[in-house]
């Protein structure tokens, strides 16, 4: 769960348990096949507190469903909150945050290889083979794991807590802070693990950060929950000057920013979980854009709004998951890249991400 969103969550938790003691569903049993064809995992990261993230598998070529994949090849569940996925060599990492753990599965079969404890962890940034950053919630600290060895190597600490998002640029790791006193991003020595240089924004609550086709940096920054009104920012990374500056109607929830294969045209969900039309949807703009869209790309229907977003490489396909309220299966939809849909099908509660292999 989106770390802004605990509260809403809170507030669904009751609803979500009473619905889900009256629908149990059955275990699913197939086991995933490695037949070599296009495949799609996605991240159903569960409802808070229930401990029902799964992993479901779709075959891109025959269209084949196969839910709950790593409870089907290792008898067990993967935890409360299934967060994010991260490819290292021939693994999978994944975060699972109330649970509080790292597992380390096979990229084809799903099997569980390791466990790492860490406490609230969020998304992994791989610097090389034998060296990995684990970012995390309500601390300020970062983790440095090793991913061959799967050992916890140590940790630093950020002047701000809620360590988000990640990227390498250059020999450094950037990173942002969702704190809502926070108007900086940090970048990281890799080699020595401190902080060698911070750039100040003229947003709070950075948790977001891209670069596009020409290697400039985007911040996405806000929290709606606490009144700091969303922002993008597009930045000279090198300097920290600003170049854009973008900002959302006052209380407008921002999230999951991607960018196409060719990293021109950026992507983002806006959610309204009253289910109202505005500023509900997927959004998409071009890095040159000088405004921000003024319709989704992808309009949310009423009473429904969007979690995930993912861009299938090969074709260019747009994937976006509808978590249903978290009290029911989600269904995942994909659109062709003019926006028209294709498909849709149903996943675990809450699809929240996808890997595609």
């Amino acid at each position: 769960m989106e770390r802004k969103n605990y509260k809403i969550a809170l507030t669904l938790l009751w609803m979500g348990m009473l619905l889900m003691a009256c629908n149990k569903e059955t275990p699913i049993t197939q086991l995933p096949i490695d037949n070599g064809s296009k495949k799609a995992l996605i991240l159903c990261e569960g409802s808070l507190g229930n401990g029902n993230a799964s992993l479901t598998q779709y075959d891109i070529d025959s269209q084949q469903v196969i839910e709950d994949v790593f409870s089907a090849m290792n008898q067990q569940p993967i935890g409360d909150i299934l967060q994010s996925i991260t490819p290292i060599g021939n693994q999978l990492f994944l975060c699972v945050n109330n649970s509080d753990k790292l597992l380390v599965v096979n990229k084809m079969t799903y099997a569980l290889e390791g466990t790492l404890s860490i406490p609230k962890p969020r998304y992994i940034l791989p610097i090389n083979e034998s060296k990995a950053y684990v970012s995390t919630l309500f601390s300020n600290k970062v983790y440095i794991i090793n991913p061959k060895a799967l050992t916890i190597d140590g940790s630093f600490e950020l002047p701000t807590k809620n360590a988000e998002n990640m990227l390498m640029w250059n020999d450094a790791a950037i990173l942002c802070s969702w704190d809502t006193s926070n108007n900086k991003i940090y970048f990281i020595d890799t080699a020595t693990n401190k902080i060698e240089k911070s750039l100040e924004l003229p947003a709070k609550a950075p948790q977001e950060c891209l670069l596009d086709k020409e290697g400039k940096l985007w911040v996405l920054s806000g929290d709606a929950y606490n009144k700091i009104d969303a922002t993008f920012l597009q930045l000279e990374p090198t300097t920290g000057q600003v170049l854009k500056t973008f900002k959302f109607p006052a209380a407008t929830e921002v999230i999951k920013p991607i960018f196409n294969q060719a990293k021109d045209s950026l992507y983002f969900i806006e959610v309204q979980y009253d289910g109202t039309p505005a500023n509900n949807g997927i959004y998409r703009m071009n890095v040159q854009a000088s405004s921000l869209p003024s319709q989704p790309f992808i309009a949310a229907q009423s009473f429904q709004y969007f979690w995930g977003l993912g861009i299938e490489p090969s074709s260019g396909s747009i994937w976006v998951g509808d978590p249903k309220g978290f009290t029911q299966k989600g269904v995942v939809s994909i659109y062709q890249p003019n926006g028209s849909k294709v498909k849709e099908f149903k996943t675990g509660v809450g699809p929240s991400r996808f890997y595609f292999k």
